[in-house]
């Protein structure tokens, strides 16, 4: 088989050895195979000649130009010097100007010979120039170039004499030589066929030199899908290998104390949504096989509800289950809403956390480690060595991405018989359904995606700094009306790089409109002490405080059914994900909520776009979505935190989400006829799988 990465890119024609050193250093292009994989990262349209006379305003994309130099001439001295071409294509002129290689230019082009200029024009003192263009030789025969590649460049690069128009003729090299010219196709004929996409060697042409439009486009699909297919592939194959490998505790039957709760202190009838989910965990629990499902549900969804009836499963089975939360107050909650739950059932849960005392920890763990606690609710102190399970069946981590791996494996031990518990990780960060199925490659995914009934809509409205008094008075009224409010803002303390709104200027001035009394106002965030966040925390749930002024500590968690407005100072500084996991701390009663985005005057194109987007929808998976086209998946999965690495080269999880939905599916197909892939048509497939280039890390991985 033909490998590329057994041939060195300094025996490619026009590299040798010193290009060879700096591409390595630079980019990591150190084969034939890594020069090929290095795509274009945008395309310029060079089929249209443009007149200078047609230029207007500052801001003018490159433009390609076609006329002669009517002078050359050199100005400054030393580093300061510089070649100037007047150019002319008869409707007017403009300056080339260039700053290095002056006298091999100067040497290289001449008057009166027509050439093709291509680059961006710049307007200064009502003169238009180009800093150093491309140009060529213009030959009538020849057909306008069309569709041109544009190369990542680094600044060594540049000095070193490297272009996108030198990467172009290297490419050319390639695409040319005998052993890219016989590069075998890793993708099936099969699939080559059903999905009519382009071979290999005609995809990465055209991804280099392009014929047109539609063969880019053509190309560009083939080789997201190839990349994608063999993500998938991964992913899938191991899944199979970890299915096989792990069993799981068998949970035979649903038990008393779900049954008693279920039919008779339920305090709402569960969602269709949440009932299907409870199906799939219950079969999950009664295979033989360990589960490791990921249940995704916008904010307000009911997963904690879902949370408690999969707790009792376990419970009823004889097993004990616990839920860790990535932060005390979110702990907290979890344990007063189970509390409530639990008991008419008589289920005995507890609470453990950094905080709690020495007593208490001491009657903790001997209640675990003798079965008589049945849901322990707590942080990350559950996974201290002390901490050990008479029967641990089942381990639920809410808002898991803010888990490490390790930490994760490290609960998941936690037991005295040797069995592995299920796992139910959840998140309230609404995923794509396929995109999710990739990034927890080894979870099952179970959605909830649908409110509970009488949930209201959150109404959403920008506000900016003029209508600041008109947002008090709006408050005032909600507080008169025996309602609560959020203000939430992005920074503890002024920051002189961040011209934002902050916690510590902005309380002074809320306490100046909503004076004590009548007013009490509760303060949280990061600086403050455990206990005194706590005892404020717990003064605004029970309705002590009217107004909670916070910094995004509240984001995840923070349950107050009174609670009416939320208020968001300099809104622009917050991801899409933050907004919306914010606006769902309020609408959880039956009154009528708001949440108010507070923003300057001037921001961004991307800041409008988000700020217009959470006053269109609520939709947590549509702000998703388009939260992972502005950002990408990485920090909105926290793929970073939980040590996931992702190497695509042309494809993007979150925008090709239907190319990724094919390529699993087929990838699916053929696993399911052939899942060792050593049938003979699949040879290909597991030799590209060897390579290791897609290396995903499984989330449920105890080793």
């Amino acid at each position: 088989m033909n490998n590329l990465t057994h041939y060195d890119i300094k025996y490619l024609t026009g590299v040798g050895p010193k290009r060879a050193e700096i591409l390595a250093k630079e980019l990591d292009i150190k084969s034939f195979h890594d020069m090929l994989y290095n795509f274009p990262f945008r395309y310029i349209d060079r089929s249209t000649i443009h007149h200078i006379c047609d230029l207007r305003g500052a801001d003018i994309p490159s433009v390609q130009l076609k006329g002669r130099f009517v002078t050359f001439n050199t100005q400054g001295e030393g580093a300061r010097r510089r070649l100037i071409g007047l150019f002319s294509d008869g409707t007017g002129t403009m300056e080339c100007v260039w700053f290095n290689r002056v006298k091999s230019i100067q040497q290289t082009y001449q008057t009166g010979v027509e050439y093709i200029v291509f680059g961006k024009p710049t307007l200064f003192n009502r003169t238009y120039s180009i800093v150093h263009p491309e140009v060529d030789a213009y030959q009538q025969s020849q057909a306008p170039k069309g569709m041109v590649g544009v190369y990542n460049l680094t600044e060594k690069l540049r000095n070193h004499g490297f272009s996108s128009r030198l990467f172009q003729k290297l490419e050319k090299n390639l695409l040319e030589s005998d052993a890219v010219k016989n590069i075998h196709d890793p993708l099936p004929q099969g699939i080559l066929r059903q999905r009519r996409l382009l071979p290999i060697y005609e995809a990465v042409h055209n991804l280099h030199l392009p014929s047109s439009i539609d063969m880019l486009q053509k190309a560009q699909y083939r080789m997201k899908y190839e990349e994608l297919f063999f993500l998938e592939l991964h992913i899938l194959k191991n899944i199979k290998g970890l299915t096989k490998k792990l069993p799981g505790h068998v949970f035979s039957r649903v038990g008393e104390y779900f049954n008693t709760f279920y039919s008779h202190h339920l305090q709402f009838p569960l969602t269709g949504a949440q009932k299907r989910v409870i199906r799939e965990i219950r079969a999950d629990m009664g295979s033989g096989r360990q589960m490791n499902r990921l249940l995704q549900g916008d904010v307000g969804s009911g997963k904690t509800m879902v949370a408690v009836l999969s707790a009792l499963i376990a419970v009823g089975n004889g097993y004990q289950a616990c839920i860790m939360a990535p932060t005390e107050v979110l702990a907290q909650q979890h344990y007063r809403n189970i509390c409530k739950y639990l008991a008419p059932t008589g289920v005995r849960a507890a609470l453990l956390t950094g905080n709690s005392r020495t007593a208490e920890r001491r009657e903790i763990h001997a209640g675990l480690e003798d079965g008589s606690i049945g849901i322990i609710v707590g942080t990350h102190a559950l996974i201290e060595d002390n901490v050990r399970f008479r029967r641990f069946g089942l381990a639920i981590v809410d808002e898991q991405h803010r888990f490490g791996v390790e930490q994760r494996a490290k609960l998941w031990r936690k037991t005295c018989d040797g069995k592995l518990p299920h796992v139910l990780v959840m998140t309230a960060t609404p995923i794509p359904r396929t995109l999710a199925m990739t990034l927890y490659g080894d979870l099952d995914v179970s959605v909830i995606d649908e409110l509970p009934p009488g949930r209201k809509p959150v109404q959403t409205i920008h506000g900016t700094e003029g209508k600041r008094l008109q947002m008090y008075n709006f408050l005032k009224k909600e507080i008169a009306s025996g309602r609560q409010v959020f203000i939430v803002y992005p920074l503890i303390f002024e920051s002189e790089k961040l011209d934002y709104q902050n916690l510590e200027n902005g309380i002074e001035t809320i306490r100046h409109y909503f004076p004590f009394p009548p007013y009490k106002i509760a303060v949280v965030h990061g600086k403050l002490d455990n206990e005194e966040k706590a005892f404020n925390m717990d003064a605004f749930s029970a309705g002590r405080a009217n107004i909670l002024v916070a910094t995004s500590v509240i984001e995840v968690g923070v349950d107050v059914p009174n609670a009416s407005v939320m208020v968001i100072e300099s809104a622009e500084r917050f991801g899409l994900s933050q907004l919306h996991q914010l606006r769902g701390r309020v609408g959880r009663g039956s009154d009528k909520a708001y949440c108010i985005l507070m923003t300057g005057h001037k921001m961004s194109k991307e800041s409008k776009n988000r700020i217009e987007l959470m006053c269109r929808t609520e939709n947590g998976f549509e702000i998703a979505e388009e939260d992972m086209k502005m950002r990408g998946p990485g920090d909105l999965e926290g793929t970073q935190q939980s040590g996931l690495p992702i190497a695509l080269n042309i494809a993007s999880l979150a925008r090709d989400g239907q190319i990724l939905g094919a390529a699993r599916n087929a990838a699916a197909a053929v696993l399911n006829e052939d899942p060792t892939l050593n049938l003979a048509k699949n040879v290909r497939l597991l030799l590209e799988l060897r390579k290791n280039k897609y290396n995903v890390r499984n989330y449920s991985n105890i080793s």
